[in-house]
């Protein structure tokens, strides 16, 4: 049981962290040259987007999970089962952020599904 809490943490509030991350940079928009004074207007006026604190704030939940999963199970484990990550991007990118998903990357998505299932069905 401990192990479902621990990757539900890593994948959700991971997830969900890189969602709000890129919510908040879409409403900052980008930098538009690399200056040093451009990019810290673009790191200020991210600062002050709520859903730039909510994703770094769930973003530090996850990797303090992926800690404690790294400390009870082998890293050969633990990383491809966190690849979970990349199926609920695709499908939170679809839903949160109204992103177009093309059939070739649902294969992906697919794919790699399957493979963290073995991984998980290879542990049992």
């Amino acid at each position: 049981m401990p192990h479902f809490i621990l990757f539900t943490l890593i994948v959700v509030a991971g997830t969900g962290g890189e969602l709000c991350v890129s919510r908040a940079m879409k409403v900052v928009g980008e930098a538009p040259s690399l200056r040093p004074a451009e990019v810290a207007k673009v790191i200020l006026r991210a600062l002050r987007v709520p859903w730039m604190w909510l994703g770094g704030g769930m973003m530090a939940v996850a990797f303090f999970a992926l800690l404690g999963a790294l400390s009870i199970y082998d890293v050969s484990f633990v990383v491809p089962v966190t690849a979970l990550s990349y199926v609920a991007g695709a499908f939170g990118g679809v839903v949160f952020l109204r992103e177009h998903v093309d059939f070739q990357r649902w294969v992906g998505v697919l794919l790699v599904a399957i493979g963290v299932t073995l991984v998980f069905l290879g542990k049992n």
